[in-house]
């Protein structure tokens, strides 16, 4: 009998939360097949069987939090199943072999294929409430997840044409389905992390403006010369620039010995919406990579976030996090600090509006939006402002950009 624990699936994590079973018991699996998904502070991962075999006991329930080493299935391998010996006359009377066709041969070996498609534990949710296989649902996200949307759209009927009305009974369940979202996984430890930072630190929000035409001239005569840079790239390494100026904000404050910490490297987290909640993918060593460099890490960090591949390495270790809202037409807001850093800066949506040049022209300008949260603990408000007034120089006059990178 082998025993699935739960072990560290991530960097020194000591718990985790039991989202889903994948199997039941007496269930056959095969080796490597997902048994069960567990959450942890930062991501939700699966545990896969050991070998090939038949699941004999479950013994943890869903929802409950568990430390690691905890046996969570009892497995009986195929190796450990004893099967009766036939007679030796019988053994010999057998003896025509079967002919099986190519074809034949296929449709068998196929049958024994797992095939794991990709969604979130609550879209598997949905799924195994309505009896919907997820491999018969299209997946409308580029990345190949299938969402909860997809599932509805499965059970109306917008997927098959033979199906044009729904019945009663479903509509009922999505109606009951749609009152009620499990508050757990990476939704529950953000929202206990997001409690702790608020309740810890006395938040402050100081607001500004940036002028991105100048920027944007940049951005534009890049793209015709065949290089595209998105606008965070330069915001991040115009940050990093800022920060050595102002270290006071990439530090964390050591409560318990009385001391800040002036943290040395510069890794800066990215928050990013996601299916499951918002993750914060980070970017290391950011002063020590060009700004193409940067617009290549944000691209692939942002994409492996929303399909749920991120490395447990690549959501440790921030100094200071960035939350780019703008895109999604935000233009304010108070934002929470990620904890235990002392600030965090959101960009929001940026409008084009009459402005004064140095020649006291009124021209149309492109002007964006900033907060910045930051510790009180640890810096006071003409900090702040010094720091937004450096990292605003940078922007708007971005050959004060390329001078400091020389």
């Amino acid at each position: 009998m082998l025993e699935v624990k739960l072990h560290d699936i991530g960097e020194g994590m000591t718990e985790g939360e039991v989202i889903q079973y994948l199997v039941k018991v007496g269930d056959s699996v095969i080796t490597d097949q997902p048994l069960v998904e567990v959450g942890t502070d930062k991501m939700v991962a699966e545990l896969s069987s050991p070998c090939s075999g038949r699941v004999k006991e479950i013994s943890i329930e869903p929802g409950e939090i568990i430390q690691v080493g905890t046996t969570l299935i009892y497995l009986e391998a195929d190796s450990d199943v004893k099967t009766e010996k036939k007679p030796l006359i019988e053994a010999k009377q057998d003896t025509k072999k079967e002919i099986v066709t190519p074809s034949e041969q296929v449709k068998k070996s196929s049958a024994t294929i797992f095939h794991r498609v990709l969604a979130a534990p609550y879209t598997r949710k949905i799924a195994r409430d309505n009896n919907i296989n997820l491999e018969d649902v299209r997946a409308t996200d580029p990345s190949g997840r299938v969402t909860e949307e997809d599932v509805y759209r499965f059970l109306q009927g917008q997927q098959t044409r033979e199906q044009t009305v729904i019945d009663i009974q479903q509509v009922a369940v999505i109606q009951e389905i749609s009152d009620e979202i499990p508050f757990r996984g990476i939704r529950k430890k953000i929202a206990e992390k997001m409690t702790k930072s608020l309740f810890t630190i006395p938040h402050v929000t100081h607001f500004d403006e940036i002028n991105m035409t100048n920027l944007f001239k940049i951005r534009q005569e890049l793209k015709l010369s065949g290089e595209s840079v998105s606008v965070p790239a330069f915001l991040i390494k115009a940050l990093v620039i800022s920060l050595k100026d102002f270290p006071i904000f990439n530090a964390e404050l050591d409560e318990e010995n009385s001391r800040i910490l002036l943290k040395k490297n510069y890794h800066i987290g990215i928050a990013t919406n996601t299916e499951s909640g918002l993750i914060v993918p980070v970017i290391h060593d950011v002063d020590k990579k060009s700004i193409k460099e940067i617009n290549k890490d944000v691209k692939e960090l942002t994409e492996r976030a929303i399909a749920g591949k991120l490395q447990p390495f690549e959501m440790k270790n921030s100094t200071f996090t960035v939350s780019n809202v703008g895109p999604l037409g935000s233009t304010g807001a108070t934002p929470i600090i990620n904890y235990p850093e002392t600030a965090l800066i959101a960009f929001h949506k940026t409008k084009k509006r009459p402005i004064v040049n140095e020649q006291d022209e009124i021209v149309i300008g492109h002007i964006m939006t900033l907060s910045m949260a930051f510790d009180h603990r640890v810096a006071d408000g003409a900090t702040a402002v010094a720091f937004t007034n450096r990292f605003a120089s940078l922007i708007e006059q971005p050959h004060k950009l390329i001078m400091e990178m020389i």
